[in-house]
Formats: C-alpha cells, sequence, structure tokens
C-alpha cells in the first residue's frame, strides 16, 4: 500500500532495531510479557538482529485478556508513575535495564511491547542516575523520525522489492 501511494511506512521495532545498531554494537529489549516477548524474539530473528540484540528482558506485565487476571494493570502504574508516585512496572524496567547493561552487554536499551514506550523518560532517567548514559529508545519516535527522514530523502520501499501489480520488467529469477 505504501509502495502504491509513495508513502514511506516504518514499524517501531524495525526503527528502533536500526536505529540501536547505528548508536551501539548491542541493544537489550524492555518488554511486557513472555507472549510479547516471543514475538519479539521472532522479529529480532526476522530482521537479522540476532547478532545485534543482546536481550530481551521480561518486565512480567502482561495487558488484560480475556479470561486471564488482570492483577497487574499498566494503566495504574503508568498513572502512578506520571503522577510522581513509586511504580512497580518503572522500577522494574529501571532494574531491567541496568541488569541489560550490566550483565548482557546492552549499549542500547530498546522497548518492545508500544503499551511499554511511556517507560523511555524514567528508564533513561533512572539510568542516569546509577551512572549509566546510553540511549534508551522507543517504537514511535523511531519510526515517525525513519519516515520523515525517507520522505526528506525522496525515497521509499524498494518496487524490485515490493513490485506493482503489473512491473514494467520481471526478473527470471530470485537468488538468495
Amino acid at each position: 500500500v505504501g509502495r502504491r501511494h509513495g508513502v514511506p511506512v516504518t514499524s517501531c521495532a524495525f526503527a528502533q532495531f536500526h536505529y540501536a545498531s547505528m548508536l551501539g554494537n548491542k541493544f537489550s529489549v524492555i518488554d511486557m510479557a513472555e507472549v510479547h516477548n516471543m514475538y519479539y524474539y521472532n522479529l529480532v530473528i526476522q530482521h537479522r538482529m540476532d547478532q545485534r540484540c543482546a536481550s530481551i528482558r521480561n518486565l512480567d506485565f502482561p495487558l488484560p485478556r480475556p479470561g486471564a487476571p488482570n492483577d497487574r494493570p499498566v494503566s495504574q502504574e503508568k498513572a502512578k508513575a506520571l503522577a510522581g508516585e513509586q511504580s512497580d512496572m518503572v522500577d522494574a524496567a529501571i532494574e531491567a535495564a541496568i541488569d541489560a547493561i550490566e550483565n548482557d552487554g546492552a549499549e542500547v536499551i530498546t522497548f518492545g511491547c508500544s503499551a511499554s514506550f511511556w517507560l523511555q523518560p524514567f528508564v533513561k532517567k533512572g539510568l542516569h542516575e546509577a551512572g549509566w548514559d546510553g540511549p534508551v529508545l522507543e517504537g514511535y519516535s523511531c519510526a515517525i523520525e525513519l519516515a520523515k527522514s525517507m520522505v526528506n530523502l525522496g525515497i521509499d520501499a524498494s518496487s524490485l522489492m515490493f513490485p506493482e501489480d503489473h512491473p514494467k520488467r520481471v526478473r527470471k529469477k530470485m537468488v538468495f
């Protein structure tokens, strides 16, 4: 769709991975729950970032699901943090980021689920207070900035990767 209409299309994970790989040798992902961790694990493999990803750290704050208990509501943790109160989720994210740096070799911190992106300023501050000043990225900003740079460069996806319905030329062979 983006190619057809000349609109660059980006994604939060892809953008974070690539920005992180430009800012350091290894990045770690701070993520919400086991189910989403496995989704992100697949994205790391799919985008061939397994040599750049130091770890995926699980906060164990799953999003609500029908029929499942919601005993650690993310919305309440976010509200507490934004009100200047102590938040278990913020504390867990800062601890996970420190562990990723100290134990996994991460040089850049990213986030998994978009429901965790609000943690970015808190983790950045927590790392700074602990003496670590590495980049802390969140997906929305990375995806938006990547799309803006594509617009500024006058580029979008390759027509060789995403051909039109009836391309002028076709390749006879795909090489791996």
